[in-house]
């Protein structure tokens, strides 16, 4: 519980006073061309959160709610639970290349503040200081920007936080600033300390730009994360909705897109026989559950590929057709971004051409997997493994399958059957000391022995390599010489067959990779 302070609203009011008419001032400086410019304005809404029900026009999650503190006003508390980090957001009108200072007052262990949609370099910051930090960024809004989402909130594990005096000052857009906006002054909270110690630390923006889906950005995934393939198809495994995939899973892979008559383009049906199997799912529903995902956290892509997968990029032309085609699915869906799960070869030159081009296009907070085949990272000199070196400023995580591939060898030359623990380690530490960083490396396993050919790994054998690789506790009989704490997570094929075999993956493999350091 937080000493009690003096009040500090007097002292607050006379400052907004001072800086209002300061303000008012630089309004009236004329251009050279005799023109009067944009004054500056705290363009936000209920900044200090002390509106009639202290939230509006906040869009919030459920662990967020308002709180009075007998020394600072209103703030807003939200408690991190689960996969939720307490989100808070706001859409706010701007002019087109203007420069904006975002502010925000927080209290807690990783609070992040940003903005999104800015039209360039969407600015994001954090701090760790358990004391008040005063969290600040500026950014410019790009030529025919005209709103831009605000966002704060806190992370995963962590405890609750509070927020005040969030303020987004520049000029403004002709309409005065309701009561309860604030008037552009941010004035930081008292710390238990003489003086309040800010945050000076960023972080790239944790939170996607917004679709024409989902307008509320989400939080970043965890440390660890659980990567689950969604079947658009049926086969036996458990028909599901996309809200019925379990709250453990940080990234659904929706299998798969199609190819289309249009080298190197792609297009998404959703399956009527899945449909009919849902007693009626349709694309409103699908993308209403995506955007539900998206804003609970979770990061949902289309898939390309799978085992009949037949789509080529081979040359610039298909590389442009697949950036173009699949960015129309991103808009037209709200995915996150695309896995690349091509079986039947890949061009790392173009392929990874038509990644960086899509990228460029999504922005901030695209997500790209891989799910190559075993033979497709046994060395550097593969082309899977060359495309995964040639993304890696942009790749989140490579799930490569440890499964339909017999025996292979290690990194230590040592040969491994699959469904073993030395299988995962051995396997993984060959990635792992070919380039990619600990983060971008995941164990991707099937979820029962349904679910594939050969290669069935038990829950508790994927944790122990988990353990073995990023701690080195729980090795097999191979124990790598070296831990990557930062390992990326693990993988299943699929969400659905999961389902069916009861919910191993997302149970057993899930809550070990959320409670890992």
């Amino acid at each position: 519980m937080r000493a009690p302070h003096r009040d500090p609203r007097g002292a607050r009011a006379l400052l907004a006073g001072l800086l209002s008419a300061a303000l008012a001032l630089v309004g009236m400086v004329l251009t050279g061309a005799g023109t009067a410019t944009a004054a500056n304005v705290d363009v936000i809404q209920n900044g200090d959160f002390s509106s009639a029900n202290h939230i509006a026009p906040w869009t919030c999650g459920p662990t967020v709610a308002p709180v009075n503190n007998s020394a600072t006003g209103w703030d807003l508390q939200g408690t991190p639970a689960g996969s939720d980090y307490a989100n808070c957001s706001q859409q706010v009108a701007v002019l087109p290349n203007s420069t904006y200072t975002l502010s925000a007052v927080a209290q807690g262990t990783y609070v992040f503040l940003g903005a999104t949609g800015t039209g360039g370099a969407d600015p994001s910051t954090w701090s760790s200081n358990t004391g008040w930090n005063t969290l600040t960024s500026t950014f410019t809004t790009g030529a025919s920007t005209t709103s831009v989402q605000v966002w704060f909130h806190g992370w995963y594990g962590q405890s609750a936080y509070l927020v005040d005096k969030v303020s987004m000052v520049g000029p403004g857009t002709g309409s005065p600033s309701p009561s309860g906006s604030g008037s552009g002054s941010v004035t930081p909270k008292p710390s238990d300390s003489a003086s309040p110690s800010p945050s000076t630390s960023t972080s790239s923006s944790p939170s996607p730009s917004p679709s024409s889906s989902n307008s509320t950005p989400p939080p970043p995934g965890p440390k660890h994360r659980l990567t689950g393939y969604w079947q658009n198809f049926y086969n036996g495994a458990t028909p599901q909705r996309i809200s019925d995939v379990p709250a453990a899973y940080d990234i659904i892979a929706v299998a798969f897109a199609d190819a289309t008559g249009t080298q190197g383009g792609i297009s998404f049906t959703l399956d009527p026989a899945l449909s009919s199997k849902l007693n009626g799912y349709t694309d409103a529903q699908f993308k209403a559950d995506i955007a539900a995902k998206r804003a609970a956290g979770k990061k949902v892509i289309i898939s390309v590929g799978g085992q009949n997968g037949t789509v080529s990029v081979a040359s610039s032309t298909a590389a442009t057709n697949f950036a173009n085609s699949a960015y129309s699915l991103i808009q037209a869906y709200g995915f996150d971004g695309i896995d690349i799960d091509l079986e039947n070869g890949v061009n790392s030159t173009y392929m990874a051409q038509a990644l960086h081009t899509l990228a460029a296009k999504v922005g901030a907070g695209f997500v790209l997997t891989m799910a190559p085949q075993t033979i497709d990272m046994q060395s550097t000199g593969t082309e899977y493994f060359k495309l995964a070196l040639a993304t890696k400023d942009i790749l989140t995580i490579v799930n490569m399958q440890y499964y339909n591939s017999g025996a292979m060898l290690g990194c230590d030359g040592g040969v491994y059957s699959q469904g073993t623990e030395n299988f995962l380690t051995g396997l993984a530490c060959i990635q792992l000391q070919g380039g990619l960083d600990p983060s971008q490396v995941g164990l991707g396993v099937p979820a029962s022995t349904s679910a594939a050919g050969g290669g069935y790994t038990s829950p508790a054998t994927v944790n122990a390599a988990l353990d073995c690789l990023a701690a080195g506790t729980n090795c097999g009989s191979y124990k790598p010489a070296k831990t990557w704490p930062g390992i990326g997570g693990a993988m299943t094929w699929s969400t659905n067959w999961d389902a069916l075999a009861g919910g191993g993956i997302a149970n057993t493999i899930g809550s070990h990779l959320h409670a890992m350091p």
